[in-house]
């Protein structure tokens, strides 16, 4: 009998596990978690019936299709829903297309602080991941396609990026899908889409719709607050649909999923409280904690970067761990390259003022 032991295949075992942000704090403190980048409004209310409603119910398999879905999303959007594909969150739809369009050999690119599932889908299918640097902590056009090879047959792309809240204007995309080359998916992360208020913005749909190598990924775990019941839909060309049908699980969606998410997409007036909630204390946290003295990164998204100065005691760190002890929990982010930095989620009135409070009591502790 052979003593060898089943080996994963090339790539799998340099992948580091993704690891999300912290949800406890110690000494059983009710922690403010700020860590994830969920709605402090949490799900519409409508969502929440069709979710219990669902529970009648559980013994039967849910819609394969997730008809109620794709046509809800089709509705709020106007696009065909043959073009939408579900997920178990956009992580889902990501791994999908790097299995669909990506072997041994190819190379995906995807930028400096971009997203880790990018690395762990690229890896995970044989492929290479190959990093375009940054400038000011925003996706560079040039440096992009710098880092196009023979080899390459995917760039993603996150519109607005995690964890810097950056985003390129639609003119700069429209230019990178027109000089990347035809057989390169371009692959357009827009997770925090519906955050941004910015007339040069698009996600992408328009994009998607008039080309044939595109795709866009959103989420329901952000702005609809349906983060727990793991929901992403891709809006592609049909060919891509069609790719990512044939190898997506049968039932890869829940019925409770199905029915809340569309519930929640016809839910607009949610979507608008959560957008202007946003939009009025991201300004305030901004300015806020600048005027502690601390540098922060100007962010479209439902999120900011603080940069702290790389001194012993008064670093990142160390923030970390005193706002813990506060039960205040932000998210490190030294696996992006950005040791020096935290990433703050805008939260409630109270939660937001508290972690301002916290933030300054730090920095005169140090002093």
């Amino acid at each position: 009998m052979s003593t060898h032991a089943p080996t994963p295949r090339p790539g799998v075992l340099a992948i580091e596990a993704y690891v999300p942000g912290e949800s406890k704090v110690p000494g059983g403190l009710k922690p403010i978690k700020l860590s994830s980048n969920e709605t402090p409004l949490g799900p519409s209310p409508a969502a929440l019936v069709a979710y219990k409603a669902a529970a009648a119910e559980l013994e039967r398999y849910p819609d394969g299709q997730a008809t109620a879905l794709r046509q809800a999303i089709g509705r709020r959007y106007g696009l065909d829903p043959q073009r939408i594909v579900c997920g178990a969150g956009s992580d889902e739809l990501l791994t999908m297309l790097a299995h669909a369009y990506l072997g041994p050999g190819d190379e995906a690119i995807y930028t400096q602080h971009g997203f880790l599932v990018y690395r762990i889908a690229i890896l995970a299918c044989g492929a290479t991941p190959v990093v375009a640097d940054e400038t000011n902590l925003t996706a560079d056009v040039d440096k992009i396609l710098a880092k196009v090879s023979a080899a390459t047959r995917m760039v993603f792309l996150a519109n607005p990026n995690n964890p810097t809240g950056t985003y390129l204007p639609i003119e700069d995309v429209r230019r990178l899908r027109t000089l990347l080359p035809s057989h390169v998916l371009l692959v357009l992360d827009a997770a925090y889409a519906e955050y941004v208020r910015r007339n040069d913005y698009e996600a992408g749909i328009e994009l998607v719709a008039t080309t044939n190598n595109t795709v866009m990924t959103r989420t329901f775990s952000k702005i609809f607050g349906l983060a727990a019941l793991r929901i992403g839909w891709a809006y592609c060309p049909a060919d891509i649909a069609d790719a990512l049908n044939r190898i997506r699980g049968p039932f890869n969606m829940s019925t409770p999923s199905i029915l809340a998410g569309a519930a929640a997409m016809d839910d607009s007036a949610h979507v608008e409280s959560a957008v202007a909630h946003n939009e009025e204390w991201l300004v305030w946290l901004t300015r806020e904690i600048e005027a502690l003295g601390l540098k922060v990164t100007p962010s479209v998204a439902n999120f900011m970067l603080i940069h702290f100065p790389p001194e012993e005691g008064r670093g990142a760190v160390a923030c970390d761990e005193y706002l813990k002890s506060r039960g205040i929990i932000l998210r490190r982010v030294a696996s992006y390259g950005l040791p020096d930095c935290l990433r703050l989620t805008v939260g409630t009135a109270d939660e937001n003022r508290a972690v301002v409070e916290a933030l300054g009591a730090f920095l005169r502790k140090g002093t």
